[in-house]
């Protein structure tokens, strides 16, 4: 908790003064005590209260007292906001390895549907555009709340040959700066501030970059932008058949999967670059997530939105304090009356 005018709590002193005026009073009461003949005299004529009654509505008085001065200093909280002013860019693996059949049917059909329902989910939410990348990067769809397009566009993805993380994250960049006036394109030089911007990648592949930008390059031109990368590492350690439709074919495969083998420079393509992962998400205040199935793919991009589309808000409780405070002096001022009202006498 902060506090606009923290000068303010300085009205805290009165209580310690009160208590200060209490002391010096009960030492001249005791001083101008007079002597009496009869206790029972007195005691018929004091109010009938215990000790504890007569302490209530003092501490209720002094407790309100202290939030009333609590909340002339301003206090502000930080509280969880939903924003949905935000932006997110999901750029998805489409190289060959994603027709891979360890996830039943294979790696693509499953994260397509994935990211359909992820899309579905954030429906009324953040905008979302699509990337897609295989040896290069291209912007399927701007950022856009027109859910039903974005689910649309998913049903067209087709693979293709390479892997280019590095270029789908600064794709993913440019993307955000074209809805975002906060975000720097590429080209731009960086405005910097304070925090994260209101504004997300998520990248889901299931192998390594291959060509293209260094994908840690590209991480810290995000950084520079206060851009948090996601990544999600998506398929099993076990190679498994690659098989895709005919209609998942993209252009430049020249003869399918030919020539490569299922293999690229001695590594096997279908095996996840985690600890480029992990670095990318590390280097923007990211996290990296693991899915080896349909069902841990759907809970990874289920768990995300709050981590980047719920903000911290600084609210000011001021007004709380004070209806606190306001609350606690009545009841106290109230009980003081009831506790005290004249009796009738005793017959």
């Amino acid at each position: 908790m902060t506090f606009s005018w923290p000068w303010a709590l300085l009205s805290l002193l009165i209580i310690p003064l009160i208590f200060a005026i209490r002391a010096w009073a009960r030492r001249r009461r005791r001083r101008a005590a007079v002597r009496v003949t009869s206790i029972a005299l007195v005691r018929s004529a004091l109010p009938g209260r215990t000790r504890w009654t007569r302490k209530i509505p003092a501490a209720l008085f002094i407790a309100g007292l202290a939030l009333l001065a609590v909340g002339a200093a301003r206090p502000q909280a930080s509280v969880p906001v939903p924003q949905t002013s935000a932006t997110i860019v999901l750029a998805l693996d489409t190289s060959g390895s994603m027709c891979s059949t360890d996830v039943d049917p294979n790696r693509i059909t499953a994260a397509r549907k994935a990211a359909a329902e992820f899309i579905e989910s954030q429906r009324g939410g953040p905008r979302i555009g699509l990337v897609t990348f295989a040896g290069s990067a291209g912007l399927l769809v701007p950022p856009t709340d027109d859910t039903d397009s974005l689910i649309e566009a998913l049903d067209g993805l087709g693979v293709a040959r390479g892997t280019a993380i590095g270029q789908a994250v600064l794709t993913s960049i440019d993307a955000i700066a074209e809805v975002d006036p906060s975000v720097a394109a590429t080209g731009a030089n960086p405005s910097g501030g304070e925090g994260y911007a209101a504004a997300a990648i998520v990248v889901l592949t299931d192998g390594a970059n291959t060509q293209g930008t260094d994908p840690q390059t590209a991480a810290k031109e995000a950084a520079l932008r206060r851009v948090r990368v996601f990544t999600i590492g998506f398929g099993t350690r076990t190679p498994a058949p690659m098989v895709c439709e005919s209609s998942q074919f993209d252009g430049g495969w020249g003869g399918g999967f030919g020539g490569r083998g299922g293999f690229d420079s001695g590594r096997n393509i279908r095996l996840i670059d985690e600890p480029a992962l992990k670095q990318i998400a590390q280097t923007t205040g990211g996290s990296y997530h693991r899915a080896e199935n349909a069902d841990q793919l759907e809970r990874a991009l289920g768990s995300l939105p709050g981590t980047f589309t719920v903000i911290q808000q600084r609210v000011d409780t001021a007004a709380a304090f004070a209806a606190g405070g306001a609350v606690l002096i009545a009841t106290a001022l109230s009980l003081s009356l009831w506790w005290n009202r004249p009796r009738p006498p005793a017959r």
